[in-house]
């Protein structure tokens, strides 16, 4: 029956989504890629928030599903056929009475699997796209023919854009600058490259009260120079979002020092390198919201560089969805890990392949979370640095919450909505 309602209720929201976007016309930015859509997607909202009425993506709906209920200003109904009711009596009211309707849309798109993203363009045409990272060995590889399938898709938005429309690109991304150049768009680069439209420079931790407090850069844009500090999260990963929102500022003529202002307040989402405090007097790199190769490398390097640390934990669960490339890429980032950790926990049958002895590393292997979390507790002490990353059916974030110094600090964590936290 649900694979029977499934792609029925899909075409309800798609028509009544479609048919908003046509009667309101807002402008539409669509953030695509591998990684890092979820924080550049916050980062844009909160720049062109200054000068337009905007509305993004709820967390990660970039879905089919969630795409639509973005647009259509609900949140995710689940189960509840009463929701499920409201939703499409507020979709009939978009239609048929007067409302003070968005000027601007903030999409997160994204494709678990072939077509996802042409389903999404029929809904709705970007009027400006921003990508992201497009890595060598994507998430969601299995559901493809092959990893440049992936990478084709999750730039198919670039190539729905208008002649001379911006399409902000990351420079340090090869595949998807060379994409770019080949469009008919207006390509506007950014990027830790020289050669770029919007740069930052000189990355570094940001230290307050004598402990690493976020992240830091010079951003240069347009002519000016400012600075930046993300607070609250940590790794290189976590200022490129804030780059790619100047780029768009620039296209809107948003001076440097506007932007910048206007992502003082921004906030890594949770589960994406956030530091929290951990037992014994240890931090915490909360990174537990999803893991890829490309995700779980620049979060080792993140750890390994991290100062000061007395001891460097990394607890690693699967990177599902990976087919094929699995092993490989296992074995691959598991040699990182022995490189970057002091302790390797691996956590489920896959992440077995991170337990490469090498360099002195100790390995604890859990059978999955519930296991990692009774574990690692009693492990940690004081000045251990623990990365806490895995794919999300993995849920790391019951580890996560084990670990926490303060369990109120709990609200941070992802997944922490009562239907996410009622599944096993």
């Amino acid at each position: 029956m649900k694979s029977i309602l499934k792609p029925i209720v899909v075409l309800i929201l798609a028509f009544f989504a479609h048919a908003v976007i046509r009667r309101y016309h807002p402008r539409i930015v669509m953030i695509t890629g591998s990684v890092g859509k979820t924080s550049t997607k916050d980062a844009v909202a909160a720049v062109l928030g200054t000068r337009l009425y905007v509305r993004k993506s709820e967390k990660s709906f970039n879905s089919e599903f969630g795409v639509p209920f973005t647009i259509l200003g609900v949140e995710n109904p689940w189960k509840n056929p009463f929701a499920w009711f409201s939703l499409m009596k507020r979709a009939v009211a978009l239609l048929v009475l007067p409302n003070h309707y968005p000027n601007m849309l903030v999409l997160e798109v994204s494709a678990d699997k072939p077509g996802d993203l042409a389903g999404i363009l029929r809904i709705a045409t970007p009027d400006m796209v921003v990508v992201t990272r497009l890595p060598e060995i994507p998430v969601h590889v299995e559901a493809y023919a092959s990893p440049e399938a992936v990478r084709e898709e999750e730039f198919s938005p670039a190539y729905a854009l208008p002649a001379n429309a911006p399409l902000i690109v990351l420079a340090d991304d090869a595949y998807a600058f060379d994409n770019a150049v080949r469009t008919p768009a207006r390509v506007i680069s950014y990027g830790i490259g020289e050669d770029v439209n919007t740069r930052i420079s000189d990355v570094d931790f940001y230290e307050s009260e004598g402990k690493v407090a976020g992240m830091q850069a010079k951003v240069s844009a347009g002519g000016e120079e400012g600075f930046c500090i993300v607070r609250g999260s940590v790794g290189k990963t976590q200022l490129l979002p804030v780059a790619a929102a100047v780029a768009a500022a620039q296209d809107f003529e948003i001076p440097l020092s506007e932007a910048l202002k206007a992502l003082e307040s921004y906030e890594s989402p949770p589960g994406r390198g956030r530091l929290l405090a951990g037992k014994n007097g240890s931090v915490i790199i909360d990174d537990s919201y999803n893991a890829s190769p490309a995700a779980v490398e620049e979060a080792l390097a993140t750890l390994k560089a991290f100062p000061r640390a007395k001891r460097r934990i990394a607890v690693l669960g699967d990177m599902l969805e990976l087919g094929r490339y699995s092993v490989m890429e296992h074995e691959r980032v598991g040699a990182l890990a022995s490189a970057s950790a002091d302790l390797v926990v691996t956590v489920g049958i896959r992440a077995r392949a991170f337990a490469v002895p090498a360099n002195g590393t100790e390995v604890i292997q859990c059978n999955n979370s519930y296991d990692a979390a009774r574990i690692l507790p009693e492990q940690l002490r004081a000045g251990d640095v623990v990365l806490v990353k895995g794919s999300q059916s993995i849920r790391t974030e019951r580890i996560v919450e084990a670990l926490l110094a303060n369990s109120a600090d709990g609200v941070q964590l992802a997944r922490q909505e009562k239907k996410w936290k009622q599944k096993v």
